[in-house]
């Protein structure tokens, strides 16, 4: 109970305005979804879409989903409003202002349509469903179909961008990211293509007298309730246009009162300083100026890459809000000095320095949340070259790397055969990396694939240098997998993408013990389960290893080429 406790007080301690915004936009983003999927039914026939709208009312207009539906468009729109006020300037990216006018755009765009039908059958008892509608737009009034149009992409490629800014910091984004684009792309080109074979249906069926008499007469309702739904729709539209200009209007204020408050000037430790308006976020007032800061979210409270560390006393700086609180808390530091440049808002002079390095930010590579920092499963193969010193003794230097270079070419292209990543080399040693896009069964079997196909190519390369090898290149292979963590490493001009933990040591360490067990390769017990293959494949032996307490269980592998045929025997067991 107690843990349970913990872990909702945690919950609750990370909601903030943009969660709940986020949590009303996937609401709204699932009715348009189920709105769009209906209209793709017309590239059938008008009746399956009358079918579709059925079951479509019959979950969003049942009063619990319902109430949670209407909430949700109301608090969505409030929240988007209070964005208007709350940005102080609009220099981030232009995906993140592009969302913002969208989004803006929509309740202007929606309000006659969600007047006519739900309203009016609330009120009046209108019943305007596809034949009402497509009449409407491709015989009665064709200039509204281009506003429905705009409306479907523009509520669309919104709700888009929100879903890429949620997912994106997600682990699964990379294998997901082609899946979501064709989604994206496929549903609102067959909903358009829906409607539009929908409305040339009903164009054709319109000149039928029983057709009009059936479908007309009493769904539209009459002249005077027409005008009364236009006036309701003039009068809400112009009360939101004057809710945006209420929102500018603050805005402005707001800028009067703050210089009036007075100017502060931020250090950023490097010798750079700016004097900015008191309110302004430490993030802000760096782009504001062109200060390079690190912020992989875009200022969103969801990664903690803006961080700084206060220089000097912080006893005068605001508490951190509950957001805030929440994510320093995630990457586990208490100390007070550390917080967030997008959250904190300093009211007096503060010098700082970033934790993180601008530049990480500013490359196309880390354009990804790994090359930021992410932990998640990996496999990591060690592999070393064995005989090398006394190779190097007694020949010429070139000689010496010529050789060294293609074994780790061809231990390379092995790795890179079967999925792998070749990520560090060191002298004569390489570690590879597995399950980068991979989940961890396959990165298992990714990895132990590899191992058996190093052997191959060691074999071949021993065949092709045979005339200037005194004995066959030999090697040892040590294969782990587990939680890492994964990101850019180094300084300035000097930083690479690696894989930092537990699981990178002890395959480290299981390649040197290959060398005492007169073994190619050591498997480590968790990637044999994870791979799948049979607990009798190999056999077993606990070892030491270096900064462990208890013996870890292996599997020790004499040949590695017969990695290849147990995994494939452990893929076909779980077929």
């Amino acid at each position: 109970m107690a843990i349970a406790s913990a872990r909702l007080s945690e919950l609750v301690r990370g909601i903030g305005l943009r969660q709940v915004r986020l949590v009303c936009g996937v609401i709204l983003f699932s009715y348009v979804v189920s709105h769009f999927l209906n209209h793709a039914l017309g590239n059938i026939s008008v009746d399956a879409m009358q079918a579709g709208i059925y079951y479509h009312m019959a979950f969003w207009q049942f009063l619990p989903v319902a109430i949670v539906f209407y909430t949700a468009a109301l608090t969505h729109m409030g929240l988007g409003v209070y964005a208007l006020y709350q940005r102080r300037q609009f220099r981030w990216k232009t995906i993140e202002p592009l969302q913002l006018v969208l989004g803006l755009s929509v309740p202007a765009l929606v309000m006659a349509h969600v007047i006519g039908v739900r309203l009016g059958q609330t009120l009046f008892g209108h019943q305007k469903l596809y034949p009402q509608e497509l009449y409407v737009f491709f015989v009665g009034s064709p200039n509204r179909l281009w506003t429905m149009t705009t409306l479907l992409v523009i509520a669309w490629v919104h709700g888009c961008i929100g879903i890429y800014f949620w997912f994106r910091l997600k682990s699964f984004f990379t294998r997901a990211a082609p899946y979501l684009l064709a989604a994206a792309v496929l549903i609102p080109t067959l909903a358009l293509l829906g409607v539009y074979q929908g409305g040339r249906s009903v164009a054709a069926d319109a000149d039928d007298g029983e057709w009009r008499t059936h479908n007309l007469a009493r769904q539209f309702g009459t002249a005077a309730e027409g005008d009364t739904l236009e006036r309701i729709t003039g009068d809400l539209t112009i009360g939101y246009f004057g809710l945006l200009g209420l929102a500018l209007l603050a805005r402005g204020v707001r800028a009067l009162r703050e210089r009036r408050g007075g100017m502060i000037s931020l250090s950023y430790g490097n010798g750079k300083t700016v004097r900015v308006p008191k309110g302004l976020s430490v993030l802000e007032a760096s782009l504001r100026y062109n200060v390079p800061h690190a912020s992989m979210c875009g200022g969103r409270a969801r990664c903690s890459t803006c961080r700084i560390r206060v220089i000097g006393d912080h006893g005068d700086l605001p508490e951190p809000s509950q957001r805030e609180a929440f994510v320093l808390a995630r990457v586990g530091t208490t100390d007070p000095s550390i917080r967030l440049a997008c959250q904190l808002r300093p009211t007096s002079d503060l010098s700082f320095f970033q934790l993180f390095t601008p530049t990480l930010t500013g490359n196309a590579q880390a354009s990804t949340p790994a090359r930021i920092g992410q932990e998640r499963y990996l496999v990591s193969l060690f592999v070393d070259m064995r005989g090398s010193t006394q190779l190097a003794e007694k020949r010429l230097p070139f000689d010496t790397v010529f050789i060294v270079n293609r074994f780790l070419g061809a231990v390379s292209q092995a790795v890179i055969e079967h999925g792998g990543q070749p990520n560090q080399f060191v002298g004569d040693g390489m570690l590879a990396l597995f399950g980068l896009t991979a989940d961890p069964q396959t990165a298992c079997r990714q990895a132990l694939k590899a191992a058996a196909s190093i052997a191959t190519h060691i074999d071949e390369l021993n065949e092709l240098l045979s005339h200037d090898l005194r004995q066959p290149i030999r090697f040892g292979i040590g294969i782990h997998g587990g939680e890492v963590i994964i990101g850019d490493i180094g300084y300035r001009d000097h930083i690479v993408f690696t894989a930092l933990g537990d699981a990178v040591n002890v395959a480290a360490r299981l390649q040197d013990m290959t060398k005492a067990l007169a073994c190619e390769a050591i498997v480590s017990e968790e990637v044999r389960r994870t791979a799948g293959l049979a607990d009798g494949a190999l056999p077993q032996q606990e070892v030491a290893i270096r900064g462990r307490d208890e013996p870890m269980a292996v599997r020790i592998v004499a040949d590695t080429r017969q990695l290849s045929a147990l995994v494939a025997g452990g893929e076909r067991v779980a077929a």
